[in-house]
């Protein structure tokens, strides 16, 4: 009985070991081989190696992407056409957000990390000795289309170092873009880098493919580029800038008159600043900001706080802390300036140039104007509501809505989403504070002090940490 156990393990074994070969047979001989796999040793160890050649160039184009923060929701509802991969939805892709609050939601990475320019703050700059990579368009669109089907992204964003000349990079930029959406079929949410100094039609022809264009200003003022990025120049910045917000505009009529006319750059552009690797203080960085805003129709701007990477006399020690606390009050600023009304002369001025460390700007702002305080929540206008510290857009809105039908006391304000521990010392309710408090600064000031409020870091000021691909490097191994 032993000896024919034995007989039919072997017979099954011959029989799997037959389906195998004919099957890797099939698929040599046929046209649909996307692997043109071979059985013999050589060719198996020649993939093994353009595998890890590619896992490596994840690895380095990932990290080499990880300094670049302008990216966010898509803010553009394209829905699945039933036969192209991908969508978009208006409430955006999802986010995942590193310990320093940097958006690492899509597939973040180069298409290279070699550069012509020798741009002091950079890492990637030519006078740099590391490991320099360069991705393909296919090798791009493959590992979207893996991380995308594997539901590890939803979205591409697609930068790069500058290959040869600026019109060479965006020309592979554009390939790249055009294969994803064309050949792949892909249709989810994708953001790429317009490429200062490139050809203008380059420009064009990749706003149709792209959901969001940006093209970073690097350096609030044009003496600070100058002296950090010499091969830069202001002007070669701002003229895509006004291209794409002009085809912008264009593309909006052109689409209201023609229904199935392709829109450009859906999602609008956005901007990135570098924050302290030059002396410009918060009144000039936020003025310069209103001014993108305002005449450039900027969807968004980013702060960056400079990371020490290079050791140059011209830029902060290497070992200076990152100035991430500044960055955060410079993005509730930016807030302000968006949805609360607010322009930049009311938050700064020429004497005082920096926002409070301590204090939020809106929390600052209202004890340097107490004059207009306390506001009766039930008949003030809309806009002074969202200058009161604790009330934000919804909830001014919501109070607006509610008080039509009855008068609100605190407990309804506490429903609605008002933060009362800051809100408190700036309203009241039918003519009544919450509780007897001084509208004093010194007091207020030393209560919202108490309150400790939630910073988006560690005490200890964590440097920049991108999140990473290959926190399971197995799981990699076998994706690529």
């Amino acid at each position: 009985m032993l000896c024919n156990f034995a007989l039919l393990q072997i017979r099954g074994l011959l029989a799997v070991w037959g389906i195998i070969v004919e099957y890797l047979e099939k698929y040599k001989n046929s046209d649909h081989n996307f692997f043109n796999m071979d059985i013999s040793c050589s060719n198996i160890a020649v993939q093994t190696t353009v595998r890890k050649g590619l896992l490596d160039k994840l690895r380095i184009l990932t990290d080499a992407a990880k300094y670049d923060v302008a990216c966010t929701s898509s803010g553009v509802d394209r829905k699945g056409n039933g036969r192209d991969m991908g969508n978009c939805v208006a409430a955006g892709i999802c986010h995942s957000f590193s310990a320093d609050g940097r958006c690492i939601s899509l597939l973040k990475i180069l298409m290279s990390n070699e550069c012509v320019y020798d741009c002091k703050y950079c890492a990637n700059r030519k006078s740099n000795d590391i490991v320099r990579a360069t991705f393909t368009p296919d090798e791009i669109c493959e590992l979207t289309m893996n991380f995308y089907r594997r539901n590890y992204i939803e979205g591409l964003f697609l930068s790069s170092g500058i290959i040869n000349n600026p019109s060479y990079t965006m020309e592979l930029i554009y390939h790249t873009l055009y294969k994803l959406r064309n050949v792949y079929r892909f249709q989810g949410y994708v953001h790429v880098k317009g490429i200062p100094g490139s050809d203008p039609r380059l420009i064009q022809q990749t706003g149709y493919l792209a959901d969001r264009m940006s093209v970073n200003l690097e350096l609030p003022t044009a003496q600070g580029l100058e002296k950090l990025a010499p091969n830069k120049h202001r002007k070669a910045i701002l003229t895509p800038m006004r291209q794409i917000q002009n085809a912008i505009v264009q593309g909006k009529h052109e689409v209201a008159v023609y229904k199935n006319a392709p829109a450009f750059v859906p999602a609008g552009q956005s901007t990135q600043m570098i924050i302290g690797a030059t002396p410009e203080s918060d009144y000039q960085i936020m003025s310069v900001a209103q001014g993108l805003y305002d005449k450039f129709a900027m969807k968004r701007v980013f702060y960056s706080a400079y990371v020490g990477v290079n050791e140059d006399k011209e830029l902060p020690a290497v070992c200076t802390a990152s100035p991430l606390l500044r960055e955060h009050r410079l993005y509730q600023a930016d807030w302000l300036l968006r949805f609360y009304q607010f322009r930049v002369e009311e938050l700064l001025n020429e004497k005082h140039q920096n926002f409070n460390v301590l204090l939020d700007p809106k929390c600052d702002w209202a004890l340097q104007h107490l004059e207009q305080f306390p506001v009766e929540i039930n008949r003030a206008e809309y806009t002074m509501l969202l200058r009161v510290p604790g009330i934000g857009v919804k909830s001014a809105q919501r109070i607006c809505k509610a008080r039509r039908s009855a008068p609100l006391d605190f407990d309804g304000l506490k429903k609605i989403g008002v933060v009362l521990k800051r809100a408190l010392y700036f309203i009241t309710c039918n003519g009544k504070m919450m509780y007897n408090t001084k509208i004093e600064e010194d007091y207020i000031t030393r209560n919202l002090l108490a309150e400790h409020e939630k910073l988006p870091f560690d005490k200890d000021f964590v440097t920049y940490k991108q999140l990473s691909l290959f926190d399971d490097s197995q799981e990699n191994v076998q994706l690529l």
